[in-house]
This record gives structure tokens, C-alpha cells and sequence, in this order.
């Protein structure tokens, strides 16, 4: 089974601590970010990891190769100009990819504990393009789903307004994407947008336009810390240290 995960972003928010490496090898215990996510994806039947790498690309790579790779086979898609975000960053480590099965793309700066194989194993058990785990609403930047468990439409970020595009299922439900999602391969012949851009905004234009499913998995009880403010990092740090994670 192959996982990417996602290891490009900058980390602005996370200054000074990222003046010199990039997110993905911040410290949450005694480990990197990176190092942490890759081994719970390898432990978790992954057996191929496809990292992509940005800000201090050369540090991430050093890394890499001092951890062996982390215990599993890992391949570098490297955005040398900018980092592509999402959908530009899966799009661009194409290449990498064998394409045998759908594959599992796990943002770096997410702590979970959340059962990766079941998310692989319901996603494989449907006929979706991916799918998606959430919680609870808590943020502007929401996900509507019907009763169906399909996502039907978005939360505006700049009003918080809900967008619909494809007629629901009954009531819809507002829910947020934990970052971690498990994707068709056929993805890469349906993603038309170049440059940077978002996978959930390619995700919207294929239910509206082409009648795609894009399924969420619910993750309500699952341990998540989104890693990107200091506040977060130690919230991250004093869990970790008491469960010794």
C-alpha cells in the first residue's frame, strides 16, 4: 500500500522555531513531525511513502536517509520553485507513484490517532474517489455532507457561508477534514488545475461537474492536534510526553 505525506509547508506560524528547517522537522517529543507521521503510516501497513519536500528540501532529505527511511520504501517528489499546496503537491509527485491501489495522503503537521487501515479498508470498500476523515465542526472552513455521508458542498472561508455543489440528500451536516484522506489513482487522469491549488477544491469541481463521490470517514472520538501554531506544538509536546507516544 502506498501513503504520501504532505511535508512542504513553510511553517510560518511556527517562527522562530522554523527560522532555519522547515514544519515537517519540528521537534513533538523526540521525534520530527515527519519522523513521527511516517512511522505510525509504516507501521500501519504502508509500505511506501512518497514525501514531498520544499523549504529546506535538503534537510528533509538528510533526514530521510539517516532514518533509514523511516523502516520503509520512501520516494521525494521535490517542488523546487514553490510549494504547490495540496492538489498541486499530490499532481506534481505523480511520478512517484505505482498506482496500484488507492493510496493514503496524511498532512505532516497532524497528530492523530486515528486507524489508518480502517480508513484504507472503508474507502476500499466503496466506489469513491476518496475519502475523507472529519469531526465536528469547529472552524469557518467546513465540509457539508448529507445523510448519505457524501460531501456536497464547502463553508465559505471569508463568510463562513455554506456553498452547495450537488443537491443533497436530505439535511446536510457541517464537519471538518482532519487531514488525512485515502484517494483514488484515478485522481491524476481528473485533476485539469495547474500550479497550486487545493485537492478539496478539485474535489468540489468533480461532484459539480462530473458526478464524482467523495465520501468522510467519521473520526469524532479520534485524537487530533493540528500542529500549526506554537499553542498547538505544546498542546502536542505534554500529550505526547504523558502518553509517551
Amino acid at each position: 500500500m502506498e501513503a504520501m505525506i504532505l511535508a512542504a509547508g513553510l511553517g510560518t506560524r511556527l517562527r522562530p522555531l522554523t527560522n532555519d528547517k522547515p514544519k515537517a522537522l519540528v521537534d513533538v517529543g523526540d521525534q520530527p513531525m515527519l519522523e513521527r507521521t511516517a512511522r505510525r503510516v509504516a507501521d500501519a501497513g504502508f509500505d511506501h511513502l512518497v514525501v514531498n519536500v520544499h523549504h529546506f528540501a535538503d534537510r528533509v532529505k538528510s533526514v530521510i536517509d539517516e532514518k533509514d527511511g523511516f523502516g520503509t520504501k520512501v520516494s521525494v517528489s521535490h517542488e523546487v520553485e514553490q510549494n504547490l499546496e495540496t492538489g498541486g503537491g499530490i499532481k506534481h509527485a505523480e511520478p512517484q507513484f505505482e498506482k496500484d491501489g488507492p493510496f493514503l495522503v496524511h498532512n505532516v503537521d497532524i497528530l492523530t490517532d486515528l486507524d489508518l487501515q480502517g480508513l484504507h479498508d472503508a474507502h476500499s470498500e466503496s466506489d469513491a474517489l476518496a475519502t475523507l476523515a472529519v469531526r465536528p465542526v469547529e472552524t469557518d472552513r467546513y465540509l457539508s455532507v448529507d445523510e448519505r455521508g457524501h460531501v456536497v458542498g464547502y463553508g465559505d472561508p471569508e463568510t463562513g457561508e455554506e456553498r452547495l455543489v450537488t443537491p443533497p440528500h436530505q439535511e446536510t451536516e457541517k464537519v471538518d477534514f482532519i487531514g488525512v484522506q485515502v484517494i483514488s489513482p484515478r485522481i491524476f487522469e481528473l485533476m485539469t488545475e495547474t500550479g497550486v491549488f487545493s485537492i478539496i477544491n478539485v474535489y468540489m469541481r468533480l461532484i459539480r461537474e462530473e458526478n464524482e463521490t467523495v465520501h468522510v470517514h467519521r473520526a469524532d472520538d479520534t485524537l487530533w492536534i493540528d500542529i500549526g501554531t506554537h499553542e498547538r506544538l505544546e498542546q502536542a509536546r505534554r500529550y505526547v510526553e504523558g502518553k509517551n507516544m
